[in-house]
């Protein structure tokens, strides 16, 4: 019976065994657990507010399920001040006179006086044709006239001796008559001799290519020597007028009543045009006029805006933003546009008491620009409301106002778990070095 019972105690010893073994590794491993360094309160909340954290800072049961410490937090202040309500659109520079300047006459031509960019005034000689064939037909027109007067001339003394002459009745009629008629005749040539030679001189002048408007030239098409014709689609240079200048850009036609009732009124409205970043004001106009349409393909009306340019710092087909002035809001409620909140019942603020707890109150935004909102109902000018650190607000939480510019407002992370590469003791909860084990 001995001898049967051995082998069973010999295999619960050896099970005993093992079971210990595995307690004393858990333990080790418990032990050498890693600690937070941090207060139980900045340590990983769950829902509620309660700390995920067991005893001694190991993760384990909840300590609590109320709200943690004051959120730290930066306010701002509702104030009464002015608001620019401004409508805003993507526009394009046009010139103001925008010409293509093309020959008048058939030549080559002969001299080019101009530099490519440069800035003409108007009537300025820009090219020259060659002019010897338009000089020597002018000198044909001015002979045939001149040989026609003669002519005329004749005729009006024959005129004369004829009307003495039947007045004598030395002639019949008919041959008065006739001369008459002859001396009419020869005037409507004279008068076709004379805008011949008018045409002539013209395209003379034809051969002195001016500008004719004022502003600046574009890149030469056509170099010395070349062939031009009047007929021809290649421009000789294109001419801008820079100095005024327009931007065309649209708007909805949402936004059209009240726009109409300040242009039509005589207001002049002024508008802005800013760059691509938003970042700096290019020029300062006035609206000039509005489309006599909508366009039913988009819903939006065309605007053109007129501005002096005198620096030339808007450029022809440049793309800019552009800026209505609408009106300006005296003694508005101005709150910074970073404050409201955005939720599924709309928008609202976290307004902050007297005793640091922060109230959720739902506001109406009449207007915003990216910086600042309008706020037109739910709000008075003094009451505070938290700028940043909303994240970890509810109804009722505490908080704590941080000083200092936005940029310098940073919220409590919690630190990443000691290491312990020797197997030493993690750091307590409240952050004092471990002790040394004594020898």
């Amino acid at each position: 019976m001995s001898e049967i019972n051995h082998p069973t105690r010999s295999s619960r010893n050896r099970w005993l065994a093992g079971g210990i073994v595995v307690l004393l590794a858990a333990a080790l491993a418990w032990w050498q657990w890693p600690a937070t360094d941090q207060p139980a309160s900045e340590g990983a909340r769950g829902p509620g507010g309660g700390s995920l954290s067991g005893p001694g800072g190991r993760p384990g049961g909840f300590r609590g399920m109320g709200m943690g410490g004051p959120v730290p937090v930066r306010l701002a202040t509702a104030a009464l001040g002015d608001y620019a309500v401004e409508l805003k659109a993507l526009g394009t520079v046009t010139a103001f006179n925008t010409v293509s300047v093309l020959p008048r006459v058939d030549g080559q031509l002969v001299k080019v006086l101009f530099e490519e960019g440069q800035l003409v005034k108007a009537g300025q000689m820009l090219a020259q044709i060659d002019p010897r064939p338009y000089r020597a037909a002018l000198d044909k027109a001015e002979g045939d006239l001149a040989e026609r007067r003669a002519e005329l001339k004749n005729a009006e003394l024959d005129l004369k001796r004829y009307q003495g002459l039947y007045a004598e009745d030395s002639i019949a009629k008919q041959t008065l008559d006739t001369q008459q008629a002859t001396v009419e005749q020869l005037r409507g040539g004279l008068q076709s001799l004379q805008a011949a030679v008018a045409e002539a001189r013209l395209n003379l002048e034809f051969t002195e290519v001016k500008a004719p408007i004022a502003g600046r030239l574009g890149l030469r098409q056509v170099d010395v020597g070349n062939l031009v014709t009047s007929g021809g689609t290649t421009p000789l240079v294109t001419i801008t007028q820079t100095a005024p200048i327009t931007v065309s850009f649209t708007l909805p036609e949402a936004e059209l009543p009240a726009l109409l009732a300040r242009h039509r009124g005589g207001e002049a409205l002024k508008v802005e045009a800013w760059d691509r970043g938003e970042r700096q004001r290019l020029a300062e106009g006035v609206l000039a006029s509005l489309d006599n349409q909508i366009d039913t393909a988009t819903g939006t009306v065309k605007l053109k805006a007129r501005f002096d340019n005198g620096d030339e710092r808007l450029f022809p087909n440049q793309f800019v933003n552009v800026r209505l002035l609408l009106e300006t809001r005296r003694e508005a409620l101005l709150l910074p546009a970073a404050a409201v909140q955005f939720g599924s019942a709309g928008t609202f603020v976290y307004v902050v008491g007297a005793d640091n707890k922060v109230i959720v109150r739902p506001v109406t935004v009449a207007a915003s620009n990216g910086e600042q909102s309008l706020i037109g109902a739910g709000l008075a000018a003094g009451e505070q409301v938290v700028l940043e650190g909303t994240d970890r607000l509810r109804e009722g939480s505490t908080v704590e106002v941080v000083e200092g510019a936005a940029k310098e407002v940073t919220l409590p992370v919690a630190p990443a778990p000691a290491t312990n590469p020797r197997g030493e003791r993690p750091l307590p909860a409240d952050g004092a070095p471990a002790r040394k084990p004594t020898a």
